[in-house]
Parts: C-alpha cells; structure tokens; sequence
C-alpha cells in the first residue's frame, strides 16, 4: 500500500497535474475534454491516496506466525472439503483479500472459523450457497506446494 501511495504521489499526481495545466493554457476548459478527463483524474487519485493514507495510519504489522499448531492470522491453510477436494487459503486482513491468490480475510466466514484451529478441526460455515464443512488438512507458515 505504501509503493502504491508513493507511485500516485510522486509519479502519476504530478503527471495529470502537467497533463491539467498544459490542457488549461489550451483554452476553452468547458469544452476541453483533456482537461476535463484530467481534473476527473485527480479527484480519483487525491481519494485513492486520502484513503491509502487513512489504511496506512491505521495499519498494524503483525507477525507471521511460527509455528503450525492452529490457525492465525498469515497461516496457510490447507482446508478440504466434502468431496474431499482441497484447496490452500491464508488468512490475511480485510484489505489484503485477493481470492485468485488465496488470500481470505480473517472476518470472512471461513476465515473466521478457521482462526485457532488445529489439523483435523472441523468446521461448519454458513455460505451463500448453503452449509458447507471443512476439515483444516495442514497449517503451513509459507504457501504450500501444489498437490501433484
């Protein structure tokens, strides 16, 4: 999040705001779609980096965990399913979610159910699309390799 504020910062906000002033001295700003578009832009990255700055006020670095007894916060989890398909998941804060890496957040349902559990723990989660259980099949402190 921090590479990102900089990146808006130092590199693309005084970009648009050259793009801005170079469309302005142009004339006609009512009808100046570069400067339009450009203004529209920096709104969008002044409420990207307000709201990357808040995150990063708020933020508390954690520890990844250093042991696999039960399920914390930067676990990997190895969870499998009913039909006995398994699936890796680590549990990671509410804005660090990204579902095609398998990253879930801690306050997800699965995610809650999984903190503090331990190999061969059950457990239920209410989805969507109904009742589900999973059993916690390995706890790793790095991504795990795939199963062949």
């Amino acid at each position: 999040m921090q590479v990102e504020a900089d990146q808006l910062y130092r590199v693309e906000r005084p970009r648009v705001v050259n793009q801005v002033a170079a469309a302005a001295a142009a004339g006609d700003r009512s009808e100046n779609a570069e400067y339009i578009y450009g203004k529209k832009r920096l709104r969008e990255i002044d409420k990207r980096l307000q709201f990357l700055g808040k995150l990063l006020e708020d933020m508390v670095i954690i520890e990844p965990p250093r042991t696999t007894e039960k399920v914390g916060l930067l676990s990997w989890v190895v969870i499998e399913d009913e039909e006995g398909k398994r699936r890796a998941v680590c549990i990671v804060g509410q804005d660090e979610t990204d579902a095609r890496a398998g990253h879930i957040s801690w306050r997800s349902p699965v995610g809650r159910a999984l903190l503090n559990k331990r190999v061969d723990d059950v457990i239920n989660v209410t989805t969507p699309g109904g009742q589900v259980e999973y059993t916690v099949a390995a706890i790793h402190l790095t991504e795990p390799k795939a199963e062949p």
